[in-house]
C-alpha cells in the first residue's frame, strides 16, 4: 500500500491564503439558466412569440416583450475576437490573471461573451458548454471544437475538479459500487485514494483487485460510528481533495431494523462524512464532495418504502450542504442512479447500472464540474418525468 506523500513545510505562524469566490449576484433568469446547466446542459430562450434566440437570460424577449422559454441548442460558435482581462477589482479574478475572453457568434444565432480556452484563436470553431463557477452560477466557457478538454488549461480547471494527483477518500469501498470508483480514480491518476473498510477486516478484502495497487491505502472507517470517522480522517493527517460517498444500505419491505440502519448510513452517516471533511475540503483550490444517489429519493416506492425515505431525507441534506460549501468555492456533486447490478439489488429485474458504469460518471462529473447527473436509463427517465411533472410522476410511480 502507499504512503501518504510527505507534507510541505509550512510556516505554523503563516496566515492561510484566502480563498474567494466568483461575484454572485445573478438575476431570476440567470439562476433559471444556472439550474440547466447544472445538469450539463446547454440552453437558450426562445421567444414564443416571434422565435428569436437571446442571451445573456432575459425575463421578456428584447425584439418583441414576448414570453421567453428555455429550449437546448446546438453548441457550435465560431470565434470572432478575443481579448485579455489583466486588471479588475473582483477579489477572486485578481488572484486568477490574466483572464482570456472572447466573442463568439454561435450557432444557435446571439453573439456571445465566453471564457475563452488557450488554444482558441479568431477564427477558430469552437463548442460552448454551460459551466458552474466556484460560487454555482453558470458561466460560458468555448473549449476547442472536437476534443476533449484540456486539463492543463488553467482556466478550465477553475470550472471542473481534477481527479489526477488529487488525494480522494472514498467512504466505502468494500461494496461493489465502492470497488469500481477506487479502480476508476486510480485509472484516471488520482494521486493517493483512501479506501475506506468498516471493521472488522475480511480475508476477502485482501482478494479486492486493486488490493495491491499503487496509490491505494485502506483505512479503517465507518460512517456509522462517530468516533471511527474523526480517527480515519485524523489518519489522512494531510490534504484532502475529493471525498466519494459511496456508502448506503438497501434493503426492501418495512422491517424497523432495517429502516433504523438505513437512516443511520444515509441521513446521520452523511452528516458525520459531511461535517468532518468540511473543513479540510475548504482550503484547497478544488475541493469537491461527491455522493451518489438512488433516484427513489424523488418519489417512495412500495417494494422499496424505506429505503426511499431515508434517501429523500438524505438528498435534502445534500441540497443545504451544497448551498453551505458554495461559499467555500466546494463542489458538491450528486450522482443519481436506479438499480445498480450488485448484490443490493438482487431481487430487481433488469435494466441496472453496472457498478463500473456507475463509476465511470463519477470521475466524469469531477473532469465535467456536472453538479447533477443521472446514470442508466432508470434514473434519467425518472428524472426527466419528475422535472415535467412531479405529481404526475409520484401516481404513476406507485399505480
Amino acid at each position: 500500500m502507499s504512503q501518504h506523500p510527505p507534507r510541505d513545510k509550512r510556516d505554523p505562524l503563516a496566515r492561510r491564503k484566502e480563498r474567494h469566490t466568483p461575484p454572485g449576484l445573478r438575476s431570476s433568469a440567470l439562476h433559471a439558466l444556472s439550474a440547466r446547466a447544472a445538469a450539463g446542459r446547454f440552453v437558450l430562450q426562445s421567444c414564443q412569440d416571434c422565435g428569436a434566440m437571446t442571451y445573456p437570460p432575459r425575463d421578456a424577449c428584447p425584439q418583441c416583450w414576448g414570453e421567453l422559454v428555455w429550449q437546448d441548442q446546438a453548441r457550435g460558435a465560431l470565434v470572432l475576437c478575443e481579448t485579455t482581462i489583466r486588471a479588475t477589482t473582483d477579489l477572486y479574478f485578481r488572484d486568477h490573471l490574466p483572464w482570456r475572453m472572447g466573442k463568439l457568434a454561435l450557432d444557435a444565432g446571439p453573439t456571445a461573451l465566453a471564457h475563452l480556452h488557450a488554444d482558441l484563436k479568431p477564427g477558430d470553431r469552437a463548442e460552448m458548454h454551460l459551466m458552474l463557477d466556484k460560487g454555482g452560477n453558470a458561466a460560458l466557457f468555448a473549449l476547442p471544437a472536437g476534443g476533449r478538454p484540456d486539463m492543463d488549461d488553467r482556466q478550465w480547471r477553475e470550472f471542473t475538479v481534477p481527479v489526477k494527483d488529487r488525494i480522494v477518500l472514498v467512504s466505502d469501498a468494500r461494496s461493489a459500487v465502492g470497488r469500481a470508483v477506487v479502480k476508476a480514480l486510480h485509472s484516471a491518476g488520482a494521486g493517493l485514494i483512501f479506501a475506506g473498510m468498516a471493521p472488522p477486516a475480511r480475508a476477502a478484502d485482501l482478494t479486492d483487485e486493486w488490493a495491491g495497487l499503487d496509490r491505494v491505502q485502506t483505512l479503517p472507517f465507518d460512517i456509522t460510528d462517530s468516533s471511527l470517522v474523526a480517527e480515519g480522517i485524523s489518519k489522512i493527517a494531510g490534504p484532502l481533495d475529493i471525498v466519494i460517498n459511496t456508502a448506503r444500505f438497501v434493503r426492501g419491505g418495512r422491517n424497523l431494523v432495517d429502516q433504523k440502519r438505513m437512516m443511520d448510513i444515509a441521513v446521520l452517516g452523511f452528516m458525520r462524512l459531511s461535517g468532518a471533511c468540511a473543513p479540510m475540503l475548504a482550503g484547497r483550490p478544488a475541493g469537491a464532495f461527491v455522493d451518489l444517489v438512488s433516484i427513489q429519493a424523488l418519489a417512495g416506492e412500495v417494494g422499496f418504502a424505506g429505503y426511499a425515505a431515508a434517501e429523500a431525507a438524505h438528498l435534502s441534506l445534500l441540497q443545504s450542504f451544497r448551498h453551505d460549501m458554495r461559499a467555500q468555492g466546494v463542489r458538491v456533486l450528486s450522482i443519481f442512479s436506479g438499480p445498480s447490478d450488485d448484490e443490493d439489488y438482487q431481487s430487481v429485474p433488469p435494466p441496472k447500472v453496472a457498478p463500473a458504469r456507475l463509476a465511470r460518471e463519477v470521475v466524469e462529473a469531477l473532469r465535467m464540474g456536472r453538479e447533477i447527473s443521472c446514470v442508466g436509463e432508470v434514473a434519467s427517465d425518472a428524472m426527466e418525468r419528475w422535472l415535467a411533472d412531479p405529481a404526475l410522476f409520484v401516481r404513476e410511480k406507485n399505480l
